[in-house]
């Protein structure tokens, strides 16, 4: 029988953490039953991975990036979290896991704190304690007011609930140390998996249409980048002026839909869609790419090797996308365009220059879902196997 691992999942503004852990999900469920405790809508059309178990709790997310919002209408913030907190705790106590999977927290996720803190500590009063480990993203936010606190309080809370830390990255981009600094040291054991993608990298020659495709990920904070994106395109000349796809994202809200449905209205080489089921083939086929630089979105940039613009989505104590997409330019894998210069005008100079861009060779490690489970097995292997030899010294 496989051991049992609890995942949970928080996805609060886009999709980006939701198709990382389920790409994760997908290789641990070869090694583990995997129970995952999904915190957020989940987009039509998205596939649970096979062989995992969902458990959805009442969806919440960050109404502006400070305050908790409820996502269904159904039930308000308070009630919403003591129900999830019960789940939570519901959960835990019927899967008795070997191991559990946090995503981001304590790194980030400070308001998801009711009800983690609750889970870790019952965790750590079992009697057979399941390994605790964190899985965090390649770059951190370290543009918050009080980052010194939010970081040493991090790290407290990883020291004292945590058994290691699963950092989805290539060290050869980014180090965990460059965007995370305690004053006292983490001292739980750092784990680099390679960066999670849900795509395959592309071999090889393809073809790739001359056509601009515009994606801004989930959605729910992509409209002026979309909509200027269709600004720039009715300023370009025509015989330089490729057509136009936009890929609006499930969670864009539906008044902002239709403004883009209004927008495109009479131009013949514009395509709008609400959502694809996938970018990175999407990607594949396209002559240029516009995007915001999530996780995801730029995991499918590398793997597909599309020449592309980024514009980094970045607003007050949000730096991460800025970081990752600085980083991809200066290896040469993408261009960049800071989000405030996004301007129609500037747009259309920008796209002119990446059409014929070639971005560079990719040497990164893109398979980190396979290798974050083989380090969760091996983990779990190891600590189950300390276990047994601690309950045989403390017989004799």
């Amino acid at each position: 029988m496989k051991p049992t691992l609890l995942f949970y999942c928080q996805h609060s503004v886009g999709v980006g953490h939701l198709m990382r852990s389920f790409a994760l999900a997908r290789s641990l469920a070869q090694r583990f039953r995997v129970v995952f405790l999904n915190g957020g809508p989940i987009p039509l059309g998205l596939p649970v991975p096979a062989g995992v178990e969902l458990i959805d709790l009442p969806p919440l997310g960050m109404e502006d990036g400070h305050n908790l919002s409820s996502r269904d209408g159904k039930v308000d913030v308070a009630a919403a979290k003591a129900i999830r907190r019960a789940k939570v705790m519901a959960a835990l106590s019927a899967s008795e896991p070997s191991v559990i999977l946090i995503e981001l927290f304590p790194f980030g996720r400070k308001k998801f704190a009711f009800e983690l803190l609750p889970l870790l500590k019952q965790a750590r009063r079992a009697a057979r304690k399941p390994l605790v480990i964190s899985s965090v993203r390649d770059v951190l936010i370290n543009a918050r007011p009080d980052q010194q606190r939010h970081d040493d309080r991090a790290a407290w809370l990883c020291r004292r609930y945590f058994d290691a830390v699963l950092v989805h990255a290539d060290p050869r981009l980014a180090r965990f140390e460059e965007s995370f600094a305690p004053r006292k040291p983490l001292a739980v054991p750092l784990h680099y998996t390679g960066f999670v993608s849900a795509a395959s990298e592309s071999k090889g020659a393809q073809h790739r249409a001359h056509v601009v495709l515009v994606s801004a990920g989930g959605g729910l904070v992509g409209f002026p980048l979309l909509s200027t994106a269709l600004q720039a395109h009715a300023l370009m000349p025509l015989g330089a002026r490729w057509p136009m796809k936009l890929v609006a994202g499930p969670f864009l809200p539906e008044s902002e839909w239709q403004q883009l449905q209004e927008q495109a209205r009479g131009y013949a080489d514009v395509t709008l869609l609400r959502s694809v089921t996938d970018l990175a083939a999407e990607m594949r086929r396209a002559g240029m790419s516009i995007s915001q630089c999530g996780y995801n979105t730029a995991m499918d940039i590398i793997a597909s090797r599309v020449p592309a613009l980024v514009v980094p989505y970045a607003v007050e104590r949000e730096d991460e996308q800025l970081n990752r997409a600085t980083r991809l330019a200066q290896i040469g894998m993408l261009r960049t365009l800071a989000p405030s210069a996004l301007g129609a005008a500037q747009l259309a100079e920008e796209i002119l220059a990446t059409m014929p861009f070639a971005p560079a060779a990719n040497g990164l490690d893109l398979d980190g879902a396979e290798r974050s489970a083989e380090i969760v097995e091996q983990l779990n292997r190891t600590d189950r196997a300390d276990h047994r030899h601690a309950e045989v010294a403390y017989a004799i």
